[in-house]
């Protein structure tokens, strides 16, 4: 995905910080926002590898950080749960003015609750997505605590959440009470996904329950099984993410089609990164780098995808070859590693440096096998396709520009 730094102003005039996610290569038409979880921000996991999951399903999806949270302006003791929702169409009003109206609204937690408002007065909206949501914004009151008598006493108080101090006045309190989520979703004609962890310990799974009996079909609800409160665990969130990627497919479909090709593969690569989109036949996924040499690992590197080319060329040559024979093959695993090697001729050592590339290659296989088919079967392996092409062919690459 692409990434720009944005900034546009809410309704009190204040500047919000915020990061617009972009399909690689391509103009997106489908726009998404994210409103993350009570006093997190714009860069929490659970935004990331949600706002990442749309972009490779073609949507554009801007994240930002709530009034007096993170790097936008205003102060978070003057804010309430009405700002939050203010700010959601705020963003919204942005998306409308320099790309495209969102049609789709994904909130974390108490961000899930100012979703669901908001989406009520944002009409381009056509799906919601809450993730560990509160039924009712006053939920929050249980993470005040005691702190809640000392705001009622004097205007303000500090207010330790996950270690760290945040200042909240009485507005807030008064403001959470104001709003129903109920009457909202009574209303709604939207289409509503509710994910929740039934072993979510600060905002208990009875929330969802509520949620999901309030909201009128389509309505649809998934269990993150395991999975802790702000979705810390990589999987969890990959797991929530993809869900979405293929719920949203249903209510609002792609606009456009993605960049496409009449060659057998094609490759895409943005301005940002490493991160490239690939289309081989009927299938797109992305290829990457790792982080350590400045990319964003969302996908195998391109030798990874050599090696995983030899692999999968090996167990399928491999099987076919034991299907004809009718041999008792079960399972085959091919594991590889590539290295590269540079030799000078010994008997020239001004001769230029060649290079050597070696791919090891690591067979195992299952089933009712003598030795003499397990011999045999090392030979064929030998024999696939992409082997004779990396080794026995004189291969030649021929670029030009398409026109």
């Amino acid at each position: 995905m692409r990434t720009k730094a944005i900034k546009f102003k809410n309704a009190d005039d204040f500047e919000l910080s915020a990061r617009l996610e972009l399909p690689i290569g391509e103009k997106p038409r489908r726009f998404a926002i994210f409103a993350h979880c009570f006093t997190c921000g714009k860069n929490a996991k659970a935004a990331t590898n949600i706002s990442r999951e749309l972009t490779q399903n073609g949507f554009g999806v801007l994240r930002f950080d709530f009034t007096g949270l993170g790097q936008s302006e205003g102060e978070f003791e003057d804010t309430g749960f009405t700002t939050n929702v203010e700010d959601i169409i705020s963003a919204a009003k942005f998306l409308e003015e320099f790309y495209f109206s969102p049609t789709l609204l994904v909130g974390h937690s108490l961000g899930g609750t100012a979703v669901i408002h908001a989406s009520a007065k944002v009409e381009s909206v056509k799906a919601i997505c809450t993730i560990g949501a509160p039924a009712e914004a006053s939920h929050v009151l249980h993470v005040i605590g005691h702190s809640r008598e000392e705001i009622e006493k004097n205007g303000k108080a500090s207010v330790s959440i996950a270690d760290r101090p945040f200042m909240i006045g009485q507005k807030f309190l008064s403001d959470l009470e104001k709003h129903s989520s109920e009457s909202v979703l009574n209303k709604l004609r939207k289409a509503i996904l509710i994910m929740h962890s039934p072993q979510d310990s600060v905002v208990e799974i009875e929330n969802a329950a509520a949620l999901f009996k309030a909201a009128h079909h389509p309505k649809s609800f998934i269990s993150l099984d395991g999975a802790n409160h702000l979705l810390t665990k990589q999987e969890d969130a990959e797991y929530a993410s993809s869900v979405l990627g293929a719920w949203v497919k249903r209510y609002i479909p792609e606009v456009e089609e993605p960049f496409t090709t009449e060659n057998h593969t094609a490759v895409q690569l943005g301005s940002d990164g490493f991160t490239t989109e690939i289309i081989a036949g009927e299938h797109r996924f992305l290829a990457d780098e790792p982080k350590s040499v400045g990319g964003n690992n969302l996908g195998p590197s391109p030798y990874q995808l050599l090696n995983a080319a030899l692999g999968a060329c090996t167990a399928m040559t491999i099987k076919m070859y034991a299907d004809r024979k009718k041999w008792d093959l079960t399972k085959v695993t091919v594991h590889l590693d590539h290295s590269s090697e540079y030799a000078k001729d010994s008997s020239n050592p001004e001769a230029k440096k060649s290079r050597i590339d070696t791919f090891n290659r690591y067979l195992e296989v299952e089933g009712d096998l003598d030795d003499e088919k397990r011999a045999r079967l090392l030979e064929i392996a030998n024999k696939c396709p992409v082997h004779r092409t990396l080794t026995e062919s004189d291969v030649k690459v021929e670029t030009r520009y398409l026109e």
